[in-house]
């Protein structure tokens, strides 16, 4: 790409993004849509996906259709655009019949640079008129967003999306151009297979969010846990995943009755509540959305600092997408996975009453398992799982990374001491037994059994249960011990465990962790990435912009990050910029943002410097 298109690019870039540079691959991406080479782009969550197809339609001849599978994601992207300048459009079941014909005559005449639409109104039931409408309209590309969706390898398959490729037929000789955030090779394949991409420009970028605090923790007192996150994000946004409709409502009571503003999503609710909660937490009348994994794609809010799950999800891929909803502004930002042996067995149950639990799938819940229970860096352990080299000897920013992980000194002689008494006891007991049995604790449920007497009675006196289920669970996935999939979770030794008992030396390399004791009179240890975001940021004009920015949200009718992300206002908060023309140098501040807002920004820099 040269000459007047490469220019024209740089200046939309600046003029309505307010940008500067190109983030990695981008600058690829959309030299693909310029020549009318089909695409499958993969970029992480926050890595800028979104540009790739709306900067070459700014300054593109034709229309752009852009293929959503929410109308929530819809309309916020398009409201960023037209902010921003850029003259966009959505197409959908939520629009009145009248609104309905003025796009319709907008396209006909022009108007329009985007439009968004869903899947159903290209392939389902009255889409014909609809597709003959777009073929008048001189399309230039198709952009297929949330592609994962048409692979049943993905974690969010929507059948409407395989039909797709029937707009081949209907706009022969345009670009199809696919773009996921999260999907392995068999996904890519599968993906580029269902759409009749032709010879597409394949682009991978890094699936490393470094910006990410990766922590995993055992589950003990579970709202002692969250009280501990929140603490750490006080008035500020989350998401808290729950693996049963009956858990979210519970959790979002109790986190109302602890001071926090929290709402629950979840299918169960009918549509306008959820409807209601979601724009609640979108237009930040609350702080923390309590959800099953209904809740998620399409959410656009970027300013999100933690993801917590109470319980582990089903596959890694999953982890990473759910996960990956915060910190989409590319600011520091938490995930958390509280996790139990139980989580796993209640998947297994599910997906075989559900006739799904294949080889594939108990394949994704043993690597699931083996990454919440394994001692590591967890940012190592995700990049390679999704085929990235990962070359950092420390990622400043998970749980092992930062200290917060005790490694065991001798391992091997923990893991027989524990197997010993799984053993002793019987096989018939779960992990809380063992652990008071190990700890050497007499209550009458032991003592009737004569557990007081076993000689691994006591052995373990100084640790805490939760810390002894943190191993037993660790053990687990490292398949030298079982647990029952009944109510009871009965702990037994497996084939590997025993051999363990009978010869110290048959798992070279055993590694087992627990929670490091946090030191009251030493101070948080902050990630890189929390540490660089605030250099020089005044954290009071911070707030006050904040404050500017949601009273503006409000009057306007739309999401705060509509009109600015957190990024750009600490940016703000760091340059203290005094003129317009200061202000347009901020990274994230276009030319018509500028012109439309910049006033009112101004006025509370100057405020909060006098």
């Amino acid at each position: 790409m040269t000459g007047s298109l490469g220019t024209g690019l740089e200046e939309a870039l600046a003029r309505y993004w307010g940008y500067t540079t190109f983030r990695p691959l981008q600058r690829d991406a959309i030299d693909a849509v310029l020549t009318n080479c089909d695409s499958l782009v993969v970029l992480p969550t926050g890595g800028g996906k979104s540009l790739c197809f709306q900067a070459p339609a700014s300054i593109g001849s034709g229309l752009a259709v852009v293929v959503s599978p929410l109308i929530s994601l819809m309309k916020d992207q398009v409201d960023t655009l037209v902010g921003n300048g850029v003259a966009a459009a959505l197409y959908n079941s939520s629009l009145t019949a009248e609104e309905k014909r003025e796009i319709v005559a907008g396209l006909r005449a022009g108007q329009y640079r985007l439009l968004y639409v869903s899947p159903e109104r290209l392939v389902g039931e009255g889409s014909d008129a609809f597709l003959s409408l777009l073929a008048a309209c001189g399309v230039a590309f198709v952009a297929v967003d949330e592609a994962h969706c048409i692979s049943q390898w993905g974690h969010d398959f929507r059948p409407e999306y395989r039909q797709l490729a029937r707009l081949r037929d209907v706009l022969p000789g345009i670009s199809i151009h696919a773009y996921t955030a999260t999907a392995t090779a068999r996904v890519r394949d599968d993906i580029s297979s269902q759409l009749g991409l032709r010879n597409p420009r394949v682009l991978v970028g890094a699936f490393d969010r470094p910006n990410l605090v990766y922590r995993v923790l055992p589950r003990s007192m579970l709202k002692g846990q969250l009280l501990e996150v929140l603490s750490r994000h006080r008035n500020e946004a989350g998401i808290i995943y729950c693996t049963s409709r009956r858990e979210v409502d519970a959790l979002a009571v109790w986190l109302n009755s602890q001071g926090t503003r929290a709402v629950a999503y979840h299918a169960g609710l009918d549509e306008a509540d959820r409807r209601a909660n979601q724009d609640a937490f979108l237009s930040e009348r609350v702080d923390v959305v309590v959800a099953t994994v209904a809740f998620g794609m399409g959410i656009d809010r970027s300013n999100v600092r933690f993801v917590v799950h109470v319980g582990a999800p089903r596959s890694i891929e999953h982890y990473q997408q759910e996960s990956g909803r915060a910190g989409r502004d590319g600011l520091e930002a938490e995930c958390l996975l509280i996790y139990s042996s139980a989580d796993f067995m209640k998947w297994r149950v599910m997906l075989e009453t559900n006739g799904e639990l294949t080889d594939a799938a108990q394949t994704l819940l043993r690597q699931m398992e083996q990454y919440a229970a394994s001692v590591g860096c967890r940012h190592q352990q995700l990049s390679e799982y999704f085929g990235d080299r990962y070359s950092k000897a420390d990622c400043g920013a998970c749980d092992y990374c930062l200290g917060e992980l005790e490694t065991a000194l001798d391992a091997t002689t923990l893991a027989r001491q524990i197997l010993s008494c799984v053993a002793r006891v019987g096989q018939r007991f779960g992990a809380v037994h063992v652990a008071s049995v190990l700890r050497g604790h007499a209550s009458e449920q032991i003592a009737a059994r004569g557990h007081d007497k076993l000689s691994t009675f006591g052995l373990l006196p100084d640790a805490s249960v939760a810390e002894l289920r943190g191993y037993i669970q660790q053990l687990t996935a490292l398949g030298l011990l079982r647990v029952t999939d009944d109510a009871y979770g009965v702990i037994g030794l497996t084939a590997k465990g025993m051999v363990l008992l009978k010869d110290e030396s048959s798992c070279p390399g055993l590694s087992l962790a627990r929670q490091r004791l946090p030191r009251k009179d030493l101070p948080r240890t902050r990630s890189r990435a929390e540490t660089e975001s605030w250099q020089d940021v005044d954290r009071g004009l911070f707030e006050r912009l904040r404050a500017v920015r949601l009273e503006m949200a409000r009057q306007r009718g739309v999401p705060p990050y509509v009109i600015f992300h957190d990024a750009t206002l600490r940016e703000m908060a760091r340059l203290r910029p005094d003129s317009l023309d200061a202000l347009r140098s901020v990274k994230g501040i276009g030319a018509r943002k500028a012109d439309d807002l910049g006033e009112t920004f101004l006025a509370a820099i100057r405020a909060h410097a006098s």
